[in-house]
């Protein structure tokens, strides 16, 4: 059995393994200036900074949840996770074939405070627009990526990350997000969510879609209240035993429960 992906290490820097292959799927340019949509803190930005020209940070959270003490982004540090194509078994993340040329300056302390579907910029501002589970957190998603699309250049690009489901499969799933977060809006289906990047109107460039077998511990740090997270991992932990399925393919490693979810990276280019 393979060992989990370990954080990877840069000058200055420390890159987990699914950033990481967000960056490589981005494919940041030197010349890029980037607008990066989140809901509270996220990595990404500074992921991003010192491989563009410029990154401006928008947190879209709304007033309810920045005054949430609980995480406002879907985010587990630089720790250990695993990282597969869909429908393969979990291996160990392989790094990208080149160097990312990560340098130690940070990003401009704080964000701007701003409505995801009324963006505070002029039309084609950004050669690179980035939103990371915020999408269906932020407000009807169809007017948050048309917004997205309507500060994006013509031949830039706006790259998402997001849960997805398998197309055939149910949204059984979603029972126990939304026993984590009562504001769980639901996980897309990889055509689902194709279909709205196409309706918005932008062409679907690449699609990166992978399992992420992650620790189960730090995802409950964000649960809404500590008996929530005690339902998740008791329901877990039977279904371990042999009890009923919750969707999530939860197994014992090293002593810790890890569970499994289906990520997704879209590149979408405005028409």
């Amino acid at each position: 059995m393979p060992h989990p992906a370990t954080t990877l290490q840069e000058p200055g820097r420390a890159v987990a393994p699914h950033l990481r292959r967000l960056l490589d799927f981005a494919e940041p340019r030197a010349g890029d200036v980037c607008l990066d949509v989140a809901r509270g803190p996220g990595p990404l930005p500074a992921a991003l900074s010192g491989l563009v020209r410029r990154v401006t940070a928008v947190d879209a959270a709304s007033p309810l949840r920045s005054r949430n003490a609980r995480t406002a982004t879907t985010t587990f540090g630089t720790g250990p996770v695993r990282i597969a194509d869909l429908g393969e078994e979990p291996v160990d993340a392989v790094p990208p074939s080149h160097a990312l040329p990560f340098e130690a300056r940070r990003l401009p302390a704080g964000a701007v405070r701003a409505d995801a579907s009324a963006l505070p910029y002029q039309d084609r501002s950004f050669s690179l627009v980035t939103t990371r589970f915020a999408l269906f957190h932020l407000g009807r998603p169809e007017r948050v990526l048309r917004e997205l699309l309507r500060v994006c250049r013509r031949d830039g690009r706006v790259v998402i990350a997001d849960l997805v489901r398998g197309n055939t499969a149910g949204t059984d799933r979603d029972r126990i997000e939304r026993l984590r977060d009562p504001n769980h809006p639901g996980t897309p289906s990889i055509a689902g969510l194709t279909e709205l990047i196409v309706s918005a109107g932008a062409n679907v460039q690449r699609l990166d879609v992978f399992t992420v077998e992650r620790p189960l511990e730090p995802w409950l740090a964000g649960a809404s209240d500590a008996d929530a997270a005690d339902v998740i991992r008791t329901e877990l932990l039977d279904e371990v035993d042999g009890g009923p399925r919750t969707g999530a393919k939860p197994r014992i490693i090293g002593g810790e429960l890890w569970f499994t979810q289906s990520w997704a990276h879209l590149a979408a280019e405005p028409i």
